[in-house]
């Protein structure tokens, strides 16, 4: 094949060339099918291998049968698929066509061409070129990306500069957005907005309801996340293969041109990046051709910046947040920690046993999670920290600093703790009463003292947490709630912690406790 092709495509710009081709062309299919044409249609792309089209007549349609596969291309539409054979001998997703190509690409409409994995062989007469170009990318978009992009601190600044280079190069790009999905418990995923007129990016972080909303169900972002390809619309034309209701929003807003490509990470998941112009001809080529080549790149920025955000977000749901950055910041191996001074606040369920034996699993996973959220809210309130759920259980600390006056401050913040935790529990218990649903009590002790606080467990399965005489004499004390019939008790260690002054404590006398040496004077706490 030693033929050129008739137009020579940019070796820097991104072009799109068709050219019909007088001679007879026959593809070879890997089940032993074949087609033949002597009307051919070669088309060009920057950097790839010039791919041939065949006319859609030369197939017999009794051996196709059509793929759910869709795929985009920005310049030349979506493309659908189909398998081809029967039987044994089928081929999955063998041939693609594009039912509504773009300006671009209006030549190829009519045409089909055949995947690599399908094809056998392919003969010309005369013989045709069709090697790709050399070339490369190059421009000051190119080198910012790869030189300096990975430098951006997080995915906003990253958008943000994404949208002012893109306007540098000479695209009329008006809005520029990025939707990235996220593994959390509460968040559906990221969306950020870039608005040239404006030059900010507005961040949100919409919920799971999104997923319901007749908003994203008849959207582009739905399109391009349920895999079907990504949209390419003009929105300075009549004719339309798309019709989101977004799109009419933006036309009143002066935009002419719209694209919405998938942005996939390595573990295949799909996210979304949106250009908008306002150019009276929409994107060129060219322009188009620059991004489309980046995008892979500028999505592995983000999936490197979204999994840092991911295992944050993860580890301080899991850890709690200060727990959470230590491990993140390399606190990794069994045994490493640090021994520090704490409050320790243990809080327990009532009547835990009974509740779990009498009520439905749903109800008492309903029940137990109500009032994990009910303690927890107020330890957070008061700047602790829940370390781990143990059962039915929580285990909190106040971290106290070598400051002066900390201690005091960390004890009065748990003493407020545990008040509003008493009063908060009480309000649900009643509230679940008049919602007809069983209510619940909770027991809390104080404490004060030296824990451990690291890495503990088995060589490949590690705990980070407090252990520690302090830790088991603050479990030791919430026992005691339950047999002095108290809602909160606090330690004599916890009481000298919080200083002189009026604090609603009362002694309850000395009390030893099993595993424990000594007696230690106990403190009902006035709730």
């Amino acid at each position: 094949m030693n033929i050129q092709n008739t137009q020579e495509l940019s070796k820097t710009g991104y072009r799109i060339a068709i050219e019909p081709v007088e001679g007879a062309f026959e593809a070879s299919f890997a089940n032993g099918l074949s087609v033949q044409s002597d009307a051919v249609r070669l088309l060009h792309e920057t950097r790839l291998a010039t791919t041939v089209y065949f006319p859609l007549e030369c197939l017999d349609e009794s051996l196709l049968e059509a793929s759910n596969l869709r795929t985009f291309c920005p310049f030349k539409g979506t493309a659908r698929y189909w398998h081809i054979g029967t039987g044994e001998n089928k081929i999955e997703n063998a041939i693609w066509a594009y039912d509504s190509p773009l300006k671009e690409a209006l030549e190829v409409k009519g045409h089909f061409s055949i995947m690599p994995h399908a094809l056998a062989g392919l003969q010309s007469k005369p013989d045709v070129n069709l090697r790709p170009q050399d070339g490369h990318i190059s421009s000051p978009l190119a080198d910012w990306i790869l030189r300096e992009a990975a430098y951006c601190k997080d995915r906003a600044e990253l958008v943000g500069l994404l949208g002012r280079k893109f306007v540098g190069e000479g695209i009329a790009l008006q809005r520029l957005t990025v939707t990235i999905w996220s593994l959390h418990p509460e968040i559906a995923g990221l969306n950020m907005i870039w608005l040239r007129d404006e030059d900010t990016v507005r961040a949100s972080e919409p919920d799971h309801s999104l997923f319901s909303n007749p908003a994203y169900i008849n959207s582009p972002l739905r399109h391009v996340t349920d895999g079907l390809g990504g949209v390419r619309q003009p929105l300075n034309e009549d004719k339309t293969e798309f019709d989101f209701p977004i799109m009419a929003d933006l036309k009143a807003k002066g935009a002419t041109d719209y694209v919405a490509m998938p942005l996939i990470f390595s573990d295949g998941q799909i996210n979304i990046m949106t250009l908008t112009s306002d150019h009276p001809d929409g994107f060129t080529t060219a322009n188009l051709g620059l991004i489309f080549e980046c995008s892979s790149v500028i999505s592995r920025y983000l999936e490197v910046m979204t999994l840092r955000k991911n295992t944050e977000v993860l580890l301080e749901t899991y850890l709690g947040q200060r727990t959470g950055r230590k491990v993140l910041n390399g606190a990794i191996r069994r045994g490493e920690g640090e021994d520090i001074k704490s409050v320790v606040l243990f809080s327990d369920l009532r009547n835990s046993t009974t509740l779990a034996e009498t009520l439905p699993q749903a109800d008492y996973l309903d029940l137990i999670n109500d009032y994990f959220d009910t303690i927890s809210d107020a330890i957070t309130a008061h700047g602790g920290e829940v370390l781990k759920f143990i059962g039915d259980a929580v285990l909190a600390v106040f971290p106290i600093s070598d400051e002066p006056g900390d201690q005091e401050n960390k004890a009065r913040e748990a003493l407020k703790t545990a008040r509003l935790a008493t009063q908060s529990v009480q309000e649900r218990a009643n509230a679940r009463l008049e919602e007809g649903r069983p209510a619940f009590e909770a027991g809390i002790a104080l404490h004060v003292g030296d824990v451990a606080y690291g890495n503990v467990g088995a060589r490949d399965r590690l705990d980070f947490t407090v252990v520690g005489p302090a830790v088991n004499l603050a479990s030791r004390i919430e026992g005691l709630t339950k047999e002095t019939g108290h809602k909160v008790l606090a330690s004599g260690a916890f009481r000298q912690a919080l200083g002189a002054g009026e604090i609603g404590l009362t002694s309850a006398g000395s009390h030893a406790f099993k595993g424990i040496t000594g007696e230690h004077e106990i403190f009902v706490v006035d709730v």
